[in-house]
Formats: C-alpha cells, sequence, structure tokens
C-alpha cells in the first residue's frame, strides 16, 4: 500500500519481524490503517523503512515484534537514529482467530498496540556488556548440557556392557570414570565385536567430556571478571555466585530501567503470585511464565540460603508452623529475593563502562 495523498501529523508504526524481510504498517492517532509496505533486512532495508514511515508524518512509536530475534538489527538501527520503541507481543490466538493471520495483518497489530501500550515493553538494548556476557553464556550452557549429555550416555552403555568392563567401572566416581575410560586403548580393527565397540564408544564420550570441561573452564575465565565489572555488588549477595548473578543481569538487560519497579522485575522472573480469586475465595495460583533460566537462579539461590543462611532457615521453620508445603515456602522467598536483587539492579543509573 502507498501513502495516502494527505499525512498525518502524528503517526505510530508496526513491524512483524522475520529473517530475509520485515513488513510494516502505519496507523493514525484513531487508529486507521494508512499502509503497509515489505521491507529486505540489512542497514538498506532499515533506513528505507523509516523513510517510508515518516512520510505519513511523525513517527510517535514504532511497536517492533521480536526485538531479541529477527528484530534486534531493526531496533537497533531505529535506536541509533533516536526512535522511541515498543517490544509487543505476538497477536493471542483469538485475534488471529478472527481477523486471519499475515504479515500486513500482524504490523498493523504491533501498530495499536504500540499506540495503546498494550501488552508492550521497552526493547533491551543490545549493544553492550550485557549482551557480550549473554552470548558467552549461551555458549556456556550449551558446553554443559552436551557434557550432560555425554555423562549420561557413559552411564547407559556401562549398564549394558560386557560383565567384565561393567565390573571395572560401574563403582567408579565421575570424575575417576572420565579419566579411566578416556585412557583406554580399545583395537579399531575388531570395531565389529560389542565388547571392543563398547570400548571405542565410552572412550570417545569421555575425551569428548574432557574437552568440554576444559571449555567451560575457559569461558568461566572470561565470565566471572565480565560479572564482576558488570555489578560487582550483586556477587557479594549471598547466595550468589557467578552463574546466577550473570543471569539475573542477562534477564534484566543492560537498560535495566525499562524495569518500572520490583514487581515488574518478580513478574519478569515469574516469581509473581497470579491472582486466581472468585467470589468469596482468594488465593493466587503458581506463575508459570517469565524468564524461566531467571527463576532458576532465584531457586538455586533460595535452596543455598536454606543451607546456610539462618535467617532463611528461621523463616523456613516459622512458615512450616504456618501450615505452609516446602514448595510454597520456596515460591515465598524466591519474591523475597527477587526484591533484594531488584534494588542492587537498579542502584545505579547505568553500568560501569570501565
Amino acid at each position: 500500500m502507498t501513502p495516502q495523498a494527505v499525512t498525518s501529523s502524528e503517526v505510530a508504526g508496526g513491524v512483524d519481524t522475520h529473517q530475509d524481510t520485515h513488513t510494516a504498517a502505519v496507523i493514525d492517532m484513531v487508529g486507521r490503517v494508512l499502509g503497509s509496505e515489505q521491507f529486505p533486512t540489512g542497514t538498506a532495508g532499515y533506513a528505507a523503512l523509516l523513510t517510508w514511515l515518516q512520510s505519513f508524518g511523525t513517527v510517535k512509536i514504532i511497536g517492533v515484534e521480536g526485538t531479541g530475534a529477527y528484530g534486534a538489527g531493526l531496533t537497533r538501527y531505529l535506536r541509533e537514529q533516536g526512535m522511541e520503541l515498543a517490544e509487543v507481543d505476538r497477536p493471542d490466538r483469538k485475534t488471529r482467530r478472527f481477523q486471519g493471520k499475515s504479515d500486513p495483518i500482524d504490523a498493523i497489530q504491533a501498530a495499536k498496540a504500540a499506540l495503546a501500550a498494550d501488552h508492550t515493553g521497552t526493547p533491551k538494548q543490545r549493544d553492550g556488556r550485557v549482551e557480550a556476557l549473554r552470548c558467552l553464556r549461551i555458549a556456556r550452557r550449551s558446553a554443559v548440557d552436551q557434557r550432560a549429555d555425554a555423562q549420561r550416555q557413559m552411564k547407559a552403555l556401562i549398564v549394558t556392557a560386557p560383565d567384565d568392563l561393567r565390573a571395572q567401572l560401574r563403582a567408579l566416581p565421575v570424575k575417576k570414570l572420565i579419566t579411566t575410560c578416556a585412557a583406554l586403548r580399545p583395537d579399531h580393527a575388531h570395531a565389529h565385536d560389542p565388547a571392543t565397540a563398547t570400548t571405542i564408544a565410552l572412550r570417545s564420550l569421555a575425551r569428548r567430556h574432557q574437552q568440554l570441561t576444559a571449555e567451560i573452564n575457559d569461558l568461566d575465565e572470561l565470565l566471572h571478571p565480565l560479572v564482576a565489572a558488570i555489578n560487582p555488588a550483586l556477587l557479594a549477595v549471598h547466595g550468589l555466585g557467578p552463574d546466577t548473578a550473570g543471569q539475573l543481569l542477562v534477564t534484566a538487560g543492560e537498560n535495566h530501567d525499562r524495569l518500572g519497579s520490583e514487581a515488574a522485575f518478580a513478574m519478569l522472573c515469574g516469581v509473581a503470585p497470579i491472582p486466581a480469586s472468585s467470589g468469596k475465595t482468594h488465593r493466587h495460583r503458581l506463575n508459570r511464565g517469565g524468564d524461566r533460566q531467571a527463576n532458576a537462579a532465584l531457586w538455586r539461590i533460595a535452596l543455598v540460603r536454606l543451607r546456610w543462611d539462618p535467617r532463611t532457615r528461621d523463616y523456613m521453620e516459622r512458615r512450616t508452623q504456618d501450615g505452609l508445603s516446602k514448595k510454597e515456602i520456596i515460591r515465598c522467598l524466591k519474591r523475597y529475593i527477587a526484591r533484594e536483587l531488584y534494588q542492587i539492579l537498579t542502584k545505579n543509573d547505568h553500568y560501569p563502562t570501565a
């Protein structure tokens, strides 16, 4: 669609992002659709998209779907141009069921959501040290998962191994098992024999385990000082290590001022209770939303404090006497911890740059 003959003084834009193309739509201040157009990804496409939006009038706000994925490049470009941005959720199923599904429709819905500030948020900045931390943590988490898979596969092979090999390996602790299997010297000429094939497989998995351990250690040498440089006060909190602190920094983002309150941070981490009351019944249910990695980090902090912090253990005893289960108490602890950490995460207006 092309611009209307009469442009509006103020307009709002919406973008449905994809890998190779972005579809943009523009609406006026009362929600009337003025046009939609598709643009290629890349700097030239981003510039053309912004120029097209501005041809309709002064762009008040732009809603972008997928600012952390396909829309990351566009978001960076628009922020550099000084545009006000909003991250919008994809249209819900009910809307799609009645209105259909297409890129222009999704772009229009993004523009309307941004204009109405409905289910929107401020996009994370992805050009600072927190973004570098996120990238390194992705590599580390992948290595940890693959190492755990290798260890489980070794255990499974030992269960079905020949009796003499199983007797030799089954009682060994993990560290000794890895060292022993990595030092095996099977004869590859007899790989057709199940016993030899098992030995070859165990040796391969053990050496993979060792390589992944070395990779994790190398990444830790980069991650630990980076976390300390971004927010040293976070590592001083009881129960936090570089891994949990790093996850919470990534969840909060470089522009942590986008979190308007500690309740918003708790909701982001999935530890804010969800009201489920009706009539004379007043209760809250478990929140299954939010960043599940951040939720897991808060859970680990709660477990550490339950083991080592006297105040937390006293709280556990007091709430147990009130009739709460251990799971319910940990949910309460995670909410309190999120409130405490929010103050530390947002204590300064900006993270240190040196």
